[in-house]
């Protein structure tokens, strides 16, 4: 029995139809050191290996206000909204690339009036369908929509990675904030002490006991504590801008509301970090990086399908006649259909040019999945050295705190008593300011530390 081209052509397409040219696509291998180097407990900080809970982690810190930002931000942030846009924008260039392995079809319609010399003019009526269906033998579309669905993940996690980076800006510039407003406070009570201190040298010389020098030093001190409450209200100022911008909010749209002073939000008093294995199932942008690499390997597949045949099943029917009444008679149809093959003879090494183009773009993704795992493994471990060891920092200045009152207390009481000169109260001031500021700048730093810690571990997205 003599078998039909057509026939002939659908088996092929039925036996290879699920072989797709290129390289398959295989996870990477984990390679990732057992634990972290920088857990520790130190004297407050307190960090284990054991399973990390990482959503919505900004709740640890017990702040309503970062809370109520966070969630906000989320919601309204102009860098989500883009990510989300180009999550859309892969999904509608899958459905482009997915289009060519479905039949197509076109309907075409034409009228025409002519004549030829003294005969007389007559009217032309066409009507018909074209369809036409690549057969995907060598996958060459299969990798293409395979490619697509990669970047579609790789956008997902470019969402993921994007709330991890908000939340933690908010975080951080809250933290700052309040920070800087403790600093304020600080300055200003201290600025109170030396105004008194100054008022008492000006009795103190009325009376005869000291020179105009001491008064001039206690004047200098006052003024060069004042000076520094301007900037840090500037610094304050701007970091509720910043959050404001954050929001998706006009600059000043918060100042009413952070505007009033407020508590360095605090730190848990224990935090697991779990497995450095953990990251790779975690960190947003190493899944993005994997995907985008998924993506390139595909196009590899594409790229070797053009050195093959394409076969296609076309088909067309056709009417054609002088009068629209029998446009649909019988004896007006033409139809024609058939199998066809294309193979490329000659490109002058375009194609395979091409192919190796899509090589070195998957070795080059390749690398950068290697690159983007090794930066998560040392932030993590930079973060967690760095919240450990602020801890000790902070120990060390509230004791310096502790013993720079006494000092001030004790050289107070002296100078009153004229067994010391006026430099060891202004050094004492001096210092116990320093020592106080230093103090809320470490609070400050071990709250950032942690959001640090947070963010390098990818929390803040599940």
């Amino acid at each position: 029995m003599k078998q039909h081209p057509l026939l002939t052509i659908l088996l092929l397409a039925l036996l290879i139809g699920g072989c797709a040219v290129g390289p398959n696509f295989k996870p990477p291998p984990a390679n990732v050191p057992p634990a972290w180097a920088g857990v520790t407990n130190s004297s407050g900080a307190v960090t284990s290996s054991a399973p990390a809970d990482l959503t919505a982690w900004w709740g640890k810190f017990n702040d309503p206000m970062l809370v109520s930002l966070i969630n906000e931000a989320l919601h309204t942030n102009l860098t989500l909204q883009l990510a989300q846009s180009r999550l859309l924008q892969a999904r509608a260039s899958r459905g482009i690339v997915a289009g060519p392995f479905w039949p197509s079809a076109a309907a075409n319609a034409a009228y025409s009036r002519s004549a030829t010399g003294s005969f007389p003019a007559t009217n032309g009526f066409l009507t018909g369908l074209d369809a036409t269906w690549e057969l995907d033998i060598f996958g060459g579309t299969r990798r293409n929509i395979e490619s697509a669905n990669a970047n579609i993940q790789a956008a997902r996690d470019n969402i993921h990675d994007a709330q991890v980076t908000v939340c933690a800006e908010i975080a951080l510039d809250y933290i700052q904030l309040r920070s800087f407003q403790e600093q304020i406070a600080i300055a200003e009570d201290n600025l109170k002490s030396e105004q008194r201190t100054a008022a008492l040298t000006r009795k103190r010389l009325s009376a005869g006991f000291v020179s105009g020098l001491d008064v001039a030093n206690a004047e200098a001190q006052v003024a060069t504590t004042a000076s520094a409450i301007p900037v840090l209200e500037t610094s304050a100022r701007q970091t509720i801008y910043a959050l404001s911008i954050l929001l998706a909010r006009p600059p000043a749209d918060l100042v009413d509301e952070l505007a009033g002073a407020g508590p360095v939000p605090l730190t848990p008093p224990e935090v697991p970090v779990g497995l450095p294995s953990d990251l790779l199932k975690r960190r947003p942008d190493i899944r993005e990086a994997e995907a985008q690499w998924h993506a390139a390997n595909a196009q590899i597949g594409v790229a070797k399908a053009d050195l093959f045949p394409q076969f296609s099943l076309t088909g067309s029917i056709n009417y054609q006649s002088d009068l629209v009444r029998t446009l649909y008679a019988g004896a007006n149809r033409v139809w024609a259909a058939g199998p066809s093959v294309s193979w490329p003879i000659f490109q002058g090494g375009s194609i395979a040019a091409n192919v190796r183009l899509q090589k070195e773009l998957t070795d080059q993704a390749s690398i950068t999945y290697r690159q983007t795992v090794l930066q998560a493994l040392d932030d993590v471990e930079n973060a967690l050295v760095a919240f450990a060891r602020e801890w000790d920092h902070r120990k060390a200045l509230n004791e310096a705190v502790v013993q720079y009152r006494r000092a001030v207390d004790l050289s107070m009481q002296l100078y009153t008593q004229g067994n010391t000169d006026f430099l060891n109260v202004l050094d004492a001031e001096r210092s116990l300011y320093t020592s106080e500021t230093a103090l809320s700048q470490s609070k400050g730093s071990i709250s950032t530390d942690l959001v640090a810690l947070y963010k390098a571990l990818g929390g803040g997205w599940e």
